[in-house]
């Protein structure tokens, strides 16, 4: 018997699944399908990074090169279920003990993970207004896992959970007090992607974890976070994970008046405007090509350098505020698929930072070193690749016996 934790991980474009050891955290397997839809690929490895059969099949459309998977990653729904069948054909005798899914929204009493049942199921199906690109999804991987593996104990994971201790003036909007009582606040997202970097900072460098980081989470989804000590003291996102950093299709901060623009003048529904800032924007709308900051970068026109300059410069603001935020800068971390991957990005990002004293090392930094700032630099800059899975599965391990869910607290 294979006895195992499985971790879903679904995003707005990207479907990430991780099978772990019961006990262990070393993966047996992970997947990933990306640029889900007409061009998705999926791709499924085991613990030693060789591929595992997909099921390529060229007479429908389904063709496998250089272990990438192409056909199988239209959807969501299609992407599991070639991942699933596939990891049953590897371990046949495979037994699930837990199943923990990344929710993007938890609410504003949700301080941790929780066992899932029927009441928590209703509680973020109606929260999916506040993250439409992203709680349909993991409600619909939660509802399937539930179908396919009755009685396996599910546990779901907030990304909103991590930032639910800022101060009163992180969260809040100027707005009658009344609306924040009714949860009209700044939630903050990403939340998994930050406890992460918080751990391995006060594993590895707890001298940089104790004091002031501002992490830019850099992705088709991005955003940037303030820690003092580990703890979250600020964020970009707000209400919902549209605000603050320009986005693959997301706006980012923009002036209320614009939308009020778009509804009376313009006359566009609400429906509309929904799709235009989640769906419509950022780096795809600035360029006019893509989302994907790779493809970007290959283009060269100057739409999609604009794009890029945009995205850059608005991370350069936020980074700042964010500082402000802490009362100075100690560490910059970059995670995150472009904040991992991009070096360039990276460079252009910290030659605005001078400032602050951010310099970068550009042979450290073009080889994607874990420290990427110069040798006795005042302000330390690192790449850490983040591990949403693993947070996920020290949750569902942690949970998985319980039966009494402690992680509704009081408001806050």
């Amino acid at each position: 018997m294979t006895a195992a934790v499985l971790t879903l991980n679904a995003g707005s474009s990207s479907l990430k699944v991780s099978l772990y050891p019961a006990e262990g955290e070393t993966p047996l397997a992970t997947a990933l399908a990306d640029r889900i839809g007409p061009e998705g690929r999926l791709i499924l490895k085991d613990a030693s990074g060789q591929a595992l059969a997909l099921g390529a099949d060229p007479a429908a459309g389904v063709t496998q090169e250089q272990g990438a998977v192409q056909g199988l990653a239209a959807s969501h729904a299609a992407a599991m279920e070639a991942i699933m069948a596939a990891l049953l054909r590897r371990w046949p005798d495979l037994q699930l003990q837990a199943i923990g899914h990344r929710v993007v929204h938890g609410g504003a009493k949700r301080r941790g993970p929780a066992r899932v049942d029927g009441d928590l199921l209703a509680e973020l199906e109606a929260l999916s207004p506040f993250a439409p690109l992203h709680q349909p999804h993991n409600l619909a991987g939660i509802r399937a896992a539930l179908a396919a593996f009755p009685g396996v104990p599910q546990v779901a994971c907030f990304d909103t959970a991590f930032h639910r201790d800022q101060p009163f003036i992180n969260q809040t909007f100027a707005l009658p007090r009344r609306f924040f009582a009714e949860g009209l606040r700044r939630y903050g997202f990403h939340g998994l992607s930050y406890e992460w970097v918080a751990g391995l900072l006060a594993e590895e460098v707890p001298a940089v974890a104790a004091g002031r980081v501002v992490v830019a989470h850099l992705g088709n989804g991005a955003s940037l976070c303030a820690l003092q000590g580990g703890r979250s003291i600020a964020s970009t996102m707000g209400f919902s994970p549209l605000d603050g950093l320009a986005m693959g299709t997301r706006c980012g901060q923009i002036d209320p008046g614009v939308l009020l623009y778009l509804l009376q003048q313009k006359g566009l529904s609400a429906e509309a405007v929904s799709d235009l800032l989640y769906r419509e924007s950022g780096l795809l709308g600035l360029s006019g090509l893509s989302n994907d900051m790779r493809q970007l970068e290959a283009a060269g026109s100057a739409e999609a350098a604009e794009a890029i300059a945009y995205f850059v410069a608005r991370c350069q603001r936020e980074i700042a505020a964010m500082a402000a935020a802490l009362g100075g800068l100690d560490a910059l971390v970059f995670c995150g698929g472009i904040g991992e991957n991009a070096w360039r990005v990276r460079a252009l990002i910290c030659e605005g930072l001078g400032w602050m004293g951010v310099a970068l090392d550009p042979e450290r930094n073009a080889a994607g070193e874990r420290v990427i700032s110069c040798r006795g630099a005042t302000r330390i800059v690192l790449v850490i690749p983040t591990n949403e899975e693993q947070v996920i599965a020290r949750a569902a391990r942690s949970l998985r016996d319980r039966s009494v869910d402690p992680a509704v607290a009081a408001e806050a």
